[in-house]
């Protein structure tokens, strides 16, 4: 149960990185007053919630939908993550993890940043998705664990309300480099718990197949 949380807790804040993205909340919102800016805030992270509970708890009936078992995406979920974790380690921009430049480009000329991109996809994103499917599954049918997940999803989300409210004060005190520096060994963490995915989606396959 507590290695479950704090895989959880890792996960969910590498990935969502709430830190990392204030940079890009600071230029989306410029135009915006403060009391403005604070109600983005909150209805951007309410919606990615929203969009992360539908995952965790439909998740598992949209792959079985499709035909995709759980160690298949346990492989899947564990390269996409690598793929992110070597984008935060090298400080690359790919859209894994925030929005492209084009994406950028149209969302300042947005009157409303909330839902897009704020929402989806920087908050609730490929990877963030990924990882509460993941999860949730690790959790079984164990009702207990699965709100354990969804309690560390909840408690991530409002660090990031808390860092997005703050937003000034703490890219003022960080810098660029220190965010950077953080995101770097966040990814580290990430690129760890990406890799283990993959050996236990790996070992799953081998067991289904009775080779072991």
């Amino acid at each position: 149960m507590r290695d479950l949380a704090i895989k959880s807790f890792v996960t969910f804040f590498v990935i969502i990185d709430p830190v990392g993205s204030l940079p890009l909340f600071i230029v989306l919102t410029a135009r915006q007053d403060p009391q403005t800016r604070r109600r983005t805030t909150v209805r951007a992270f309410v919606l990615a919630g929203g969009v992360l509970i539908f995952f965790a708890f439909f998740g598992d009936a949209l792959l079985y939908f499709l035909g995709i078992t759980m160690p298949a995406f346990e492989m899947a979920g564990g390269l996409l993550l690598l793929l992110l974790s070597t984008d935060m380690i090298l400080v690359r921009q790919s859209g894994l993890r925030s929005v492209t430049e084009a994406e950028t480009h149209e969302a300042i000329d947005r009157a409303d940043v909330a839902v897009f991109p704020l929402a989806v996809p920087l908050i609730a994103g490929p990877g963030a998705i990924t990882s509460v499917i993941l999860l949730m599954g690790q959790a079984g049918g164990d009702i207990v664990l699965q709100f354990i997940v969804i309690g560390v999803m909840l408690a991530v989300l409002c660090i990031g309300v808390v860092a997005f409210l703050f937003a000034s004060r703490f890219m003022a005190w960080l810098g660029v480099t220190g965010i950077n520096v953080m995101g770097r060994i966040l990814g580290i963490l990430l690129s760890a718990l990406a890799v283990q995915y993959i050996i236990d989606g790996a070992r799953n396959v081998i067991r289904s197949l009775g080779l072991s």
